[in-house]
Order: structure tokens, then C-alpha cells, then sequence
């Protein structure tokens, strides 16, 4: 039977998620009884035991989103730590960048500086297509210098394609181009897909918003976009999953030469299309959100395993070992297995730039270059992570206010249930 002198309702009521859970509403142990008693007079326990169990859930309920929200805010406080100690990081590599520049000591030969002719031709080149994609952002670009690429429609573009490599060889240079073909070579290139949609909005029929994205910028600056154009995700392709090699400041990937039926590597065979891309120091260690850089990416996805060769007879012989196609310095076009490309060369007029030098950076400055981007790329992906984690503590806060109203109000109910309780008790 039950004692009703040692029943007692302890109900915690914190008035904020952060108090104490140790801190108790005492509900009277004479009102319980008072409600027990009632009820042992119809029969039972069923409501007592009802606002006894009910509002234990409540707690639990409670205590449950309380800690889910202590938790966030361990977690956001965890993070914002980590971020801190990347910006402090980050600042004491620019330092050490920065003294290196002042020094005098050339970073690299094939960078803005050299050969601005070239740079300038290919440029040239993009901004006469006028009414496209690429001569848009470059026409940005030309009037609004580096800031074009702070504004939120393009500050995920990273660039063409035509500009984000250079080559020693100008033959080689124009061969490329001719392979990728020139809507490749004027595609825009993006880190991740949120750029992607910003170039471009529909309305709710799914025709194209010409008044935003990169359309309605274009029709600011006197530029209506008309056709198609190719944006390329860094997010969304398949990256290179080997090894690089070792020491190599250009980060060429380490590719297994092509091997004949009898073991011997194929006559003639100069190298892999991807490996002979120089990469601008800018842009070498440009990770993509997914964490890998440029060469692995953009330029794998291009050229994958395209194999150059001397001359088109070299290239003939090696068809047993070519996987991914071919080209030779003398014009000849394997596109992919069984895919010739027959006739005289194009007159290619926008191609890669020409590099008169490699690289001469140093591994030091390559090295603080390459953790400085590792760096940047990693307080993105803290930053996002602490707007996950504040949505979900904004999430967790509004439950918790919900679920608190709801047991105060029960409360309310229980002791108006209580107080009627006990005053049908004095009546006689």
C-alpha cells in the first residue's frame, strides 16, 4: 500500500539551460498526499501517478536538451580555440613570407611579372569573346583589379583555365589547346558548388534569372551573356589518389611511365600532359575544398593520363600502352582509344602562356607556401564547422525553451488540480 506520508514531488525547473542541475522545485509533500488521497478515494493512484510520471519526462526531457546545448557550446568553444590558433599560425607564416619578398630573392621566373606579353596576348585573347562567360570575369577583373574576386558572386572563382597554367614549350602550349578545344579552355573555374550556383539563378519556371548572377553582371558592364559556357567544380571532380614526387616543388604527380608488350618504355615518349603544366606559385597550393590543389584536380581531370610524344610515328608505335590518349610536338591528336584526330593543325589563338624558365622557388618559401594554404584551408573548414555547430545550438535552445514552457505550464495545472483537491477534502 502506499505511504503517504513519505511521498515527495522533487522537479527541476532550471530557469535558464546553463543553471545547475542540482537546483529543485519542492512541491509540497502535503499537496501530494492531497492529490493521492483524492484519488484513493475514487479507487486509485492513476492521477498521482500520472503527474508523477509526466512530469518526470518533462525533467528528463529537460536535462536531455540541456545537455545537448552544453555540449554545443563545449564544442563551439573548442572550435573557436582551434581557429585561434590557425589565425596565429597563418600570421607568423605571412611574417616569414613576408620578410622573404623584402629580401629581394626572386620567387619565381614564370609569375606575373615574367613575360607579361604573353600573359597579356592570352588575356587579350579571352576578353574578345565578348559576349562570353570568361571575357566577362576578365573584363571584371581588368576594371576592378583583385576585388573582383571579393565580390560574393566570384569570390569562389578561382579563374579560366587559360590563365591558371603555363608552359616551357610554346608548341606544346598551342597542342594542349587544340586538345582541350577552346569552350574548355574559357570555362571558369570554381573551388566549390555554392560558387557554382551563384553564377547563375532560375526563376520558379526554371528559366535562367537574367538579371542576376553572372548574367546580370554582365548586362551591368554593357556584356549580355548569350549560349552556353562550361564552370568547372574543384569540389565534385575525381581527384588524383597517388603519390607525388618526392620533392618536387611543382607537385608533378608520380605517374608509371607507359611500358610496350615486351617491358621497355615506349621510343620517343617525352611525358604525361598533366606533369608538364607549370602551376604559378599562387596558385600550386590553392587547395580545393576537398583539400587537394590544382594539379590533381583541375589539370587531371583534363589530361589525365594523356601521354606526349615526339613525333606522330613515336606515338603510333606506343598505341598497345596508351590508355588515355596521346599527342605528339609534331601535331598529331590521339583524343582517346580508337579517337583520331586527322588533318592540319589549328591556328589556335588562345592557349596557354609561355613560361621561360621553371620555378626556381626555394624549398624553404615552398614549403611555408604550401603550409600556409594547408592553414587557410583548414580555418575554412573551422569556420564552418562552428556555424554547424551554432545552428545546432540555436536548435537545441529553442527546444529547450519549448519543452521548459510546456512543464511550466503542467505544473501550473497540477497544483490548480492539487488546490481543488483539497479543498473538496475540508468540505464535508
Amino acid at each position: 500500500m502506499f505511504q503517504q506520508n513519505n511521498m515527495q514531488l522533487a522537479i527541476r525547473i532550471p530557469t535558464s539551460p546553463a543553471q545547475d542541475s542540482s537546483q529543485y522545485m519542492q512541491v509540497d509533500q502535503s499537496d501530494k498526499s492531497l492529490v493521492m488521497s483524492g484519488d484513493m478515494q475514487n479507487g486509485g493512484f492513476t492521477h498521482a501517478e500520472y503527474i508523477f510520471n509526466f512530469s518526470k519526462k518533462l525533467e528528463e526531457d529537460l536535462q536531455t536538451f540541456g545537455m545537448k546545448i552544453k555540449q554545443h557550446e563545449d564544442n563551439i568553444k573548442f572550435l573557436k580555440t582551434q581557429k585561434n590558433k590557425l589565425d596565429e599560425s597563418i600570421l607568423d607564416l605571412q611574417v616569414i613570407l613576408g620578410k622573404y619578398h623584402s629580401s629581394g630573392t626572386p620567387v619565381a621566373e614564370n609569375e606575373v611579372h615574367s613575360h607579361p606579353q604573353s600573359e597579356e596576348e592570352t588575356m587579350e585573347q579571352i576578353m574578345r569573346q565578348e559576349m562570353s562567360a570568361a571575357g566577362i570575369i576578365c573584363r571584371l577583373n581588368t576594371h576592378h583589379g583583385i576585388q573582383a574576386y571579393n565580390i560574393t558572386l566570384t569570390k569562389d572563382v578561382l579563374g579560366i583555365v587559360a590563365r591558371l597554367g603555363k608552359l616551357d614549350d610554346d608548341n606544346l602550349g598551342r597542342l594542349l589547346s587544340e586538345y582541350l578545344g577552346m569552350e574548355t579552355m574559357l570555362a571558369i573555374v570554381c573551388r566549390t558548388y555554392d560558387g557554382v550556383k551563384m553564377l547563375e539563378t532560375y526563376d520558379k519556371e526554371g528559366c535562367i534569372n537574367k538579371s542576376s548572377g553572372l548574367h546580370g553582371l554582365g548586362a551591368s558592364i554593357g556584356r549580355n551573356l548569350d549560349g552556353r559556357f562550361l564552370v568547372i567544380c574543384l569540389e565534385h571532380l575525381r581527384p588524383y589518389a597517388g603519390d607525388f614526387i618526392p620533392n618536387d616543388p611543382q607537385r608533378r604527380l608520380d605517374l608509371l611511365k607507359p611500358r610496350l608488350p615486351n617491358g621497355e618504355c615506349p621510343p620517343g615518349f617525352v611525358g604525361f600532359a598533366v606533369n608538364m603544366i607549370n602551376i604559378d606559385s599562387t596558385h600550386l597550393f590553392c587547395f580545393a575544398a576537398n583539400g587537394y590543389g590544382l594539379r590533381e584536380t583541375l589539370f587531371y581531370s583534363l589530361f589525365s593520363r594523356l601521354q606526349v610524344y615526339k613525333t606522330r610515328g613515336d606515338m603510333l608505335q606506343a598505341l598497345p600502352c596508351i590508355s588515355d590518349g596521346a599527342l605528339s610536338l609534331d601535331g598529331g591528336i590521339i583524343k582517346a582509344n580508337g579517337l583520331f584526330c586527322l588533318g592540319n593543325q589549328e591556328d589556335v589563338q588562345l592557349r596557354f602562356p609561355k613560361a621561360s624558365m621553371k620555378s626556381s622557388l626555394p624549398e624553404s618559401y615552398i614549403e611555408s607556401e604550401r603550409q600556409m594554404k594547408e592553414l587557410k584551408w583548414k580555418k575554412e573548414k573551422m569556420i564552418e564547422d562552428i556555424k554547424r555547430e551554432q545552428a545546432l545550438l540555436n536548435n537545441s535552445k529553442l527546444n529547450f525553451d519549448r519543452k521548459k514552457a510546456e512543464f511550466l505550464k503542467f505544473l501550473a495545472e497540477s497544483s490548480s488540480y492539487a488546490a481543488q483537491q483539497q479543498l473538496s477534502v475540508k468540505l464535508p
